[in-house]
């Protein structure tokens, strides 16, 4: 005889699971590959665009964080939006969200075939892509407690990849060895040509590079149902965020320019790789191509959680599919997360039919939709603030620092960088994919509207 179907998440995810979920999702790839482009473009001052940006999501993610303490519930932003903007927005959140981690999901599950081959080049890439997603897919099957153990792992391959830069940088600045000891200097952040050596411009159109690094960090919100304890956990968790971008983000960059001149750095290579050989260490093409390995199995195991959970709570709101919103007896959206792993399944042989140009078009649709969810956020934000003004809602005590002035100011940041996106052709095929996206939207908002509001057969309401 089988188990009953559970109905409620079951609250396994403990303190150390949702610090490393918090840590794994400010950390991803283009940390450790993508900021060498970003480095070539602006120079050593990208230290400081990673410090603005990660100011502008530390504040996100404060108005995130009072959200949460008003109401944890699965599905956390989409909910918000729901609830303060109107059932549109919830669908639009919801499905938005969905589809950034479907395709950034595609994307990284590819990657890891790609990565895989630097140790075994005779296996095909859709082999390692297809076990990681099979693999991945299993964990978040069993139970949620299991989906934690491995983000923790997950995050701390990466955490201690950063900090033992960040430790043996200082350790050849104070005592001089290895290869690069004789020239690796503090004075390498502005003996070569300043902060700023390409200019201004360039260094504002390296935003649009910088925020999408930290695509993923709001998903502490979608634990919140599955956390054993989210009024203590969760504050804690989002108040250490800005604190952990400065060090992984800020001090590995400025470890890296201080062993290194920025201008050393290859634009098409990770600089991890470049400092490590320099320094001398044989096997650090090897060790980042873990690291990378692993942050991009990391980045799929959270896509396939985020995933899951959004789209059962689409379903809850009659917003999806009624089928994927039970949970199994593990009480887990078994259904959702099969419905993923198809997604992205297909993700895998599209890549590996159709040209990588194309396959870029499907993914860039992420960018804008990351930058959606975040506004969202600090709309839904404000519709609370309004709402306890008037006493409608109660004042929560976990409070955003400056609303609804930062809000304004954040969501102005949020603009601005969709605006550069027009000024890089890498991005601007996001503003394209916008309007298309948009339109499916209001189609499928008002498909979803009139199944709500269509009445129910006879034969269904006399039973």
């Amino acid at each position: 005889m089988s188990e009953p179907v559970a109905e409620e998440y079951r609250k396994d995810l403990s303190t150390r699971h949702i610090n490393m979920i918090a840590i794994g999702g400010a950390i991803g790839v283009g940390l450790f590959l993508g900021s060498g482009k970003a480095l070539n473009q602006v120079g050593p001052g990208l230290i400081l665009i990673y410090a603005v940006a990660g100011l502008m999501i530390f504040f996100v993610m404060r108005a995130l964080g009072e959200l949460l303490m008003y109401r944890p519930v699965s599905g956390s932003f989409a909910e918000y939006a729901g609830e303060f903007v109107g059932p549109w927005a919830r669908f639009a959140t919801g499905w938005g969200y969905w589809l950034v981690w479907i395709v950034t999901g595609m994307a990284e599950i590819t990657a890891v075939g790609e990565y895989f081959q630097f140790w075994f080049p005779q296996v095909p890439q859709w082999i390692p892509a297809l076990g990681a997603l099979i693999v991945l897919s299993g964990v978040n099957l069993i139970a949620v407690k299991l989906f934690g153990e491995f983000e923790f792992w997950f995050a701390l391959v990466k955490v201690v990849a950063i900090v033992g830069l960040i430790v043996l940088a200082a350790a050849i600045l104070v005592f001089g060895f290895s290869d690069v000891g004789d020239t690796a200097a503090v004075s390498n952040l502005w003996a070569h040509g300043g902060m700023f050596p390409n200019g201004s411009t360039q260094a504002l159109l390296s935003f649009q590079i910088v925020m999408f690094a930290f695509i993923g960090v709001e998903m502490v919100g979608q634990t919140a149902s599955e956390s054993a304890n989210p009024k203590k956990v969760l504050p804690r968790a989002v108040n250490s965020i800005m604190l952990r971008i400065l060090i992984f983000y800020v001090g590995a960059l400025a470890a890296l320019c201080a062993l290194v001149p920025w201008n050393q750095f290859p634009a098409d290579g990770s600089p991890f790789v470049h400092a490590f050989t320099l320094i001398g260490i044989p096997a650090a093409a090897g060790v980042v191509n873990f690291v990378v390995t692993t942050a991009a199995l990391s980045s799929c195991n959270s896509g396939i959680y985020s995933t899951g959970r959004m789209l059962r709570t689409l379903s809850q709101d009659g917003q999806a599919p009624r089928a994927v919103s039970k949970l199994s007896s593990r009480a887990v959206p078994a259904r959702a997360i099969a419905v993923t792993f198809v997604a992205m399944l297909i993700g895998v042989v599209l890549n590996y039919f159709v040209p990588e140009q194309a396959f870029t078009y499907i993914t860039s649709a992420s960018t804008v939709g990351a930058i959606f969810t975040w506004g969202m956020i600090l709309i839904a934000h404000l519709g609370y603030r309004r709402k306890v003004a008037t006493g409608t809602l109660p004042a929560g005590t976990f409070r955003m620092p400056l609303a609804p002035y930062s809000n304004y100011v954040v969501l102005a940041f949020l603009a601005l960088v969709v605006v550069l996106l027009a000024f890089d052709a890498e991005t601007r095929i996001a503003l394209y994919i916008t309007p298309v996206l948009a339109v499916a939207m209001v189609v499928g908002y008002l498909v979803a509207r009139n199944k709500q509001q269509s009445p129910a057969p006879a034969d269904q309401v006399t039973r």
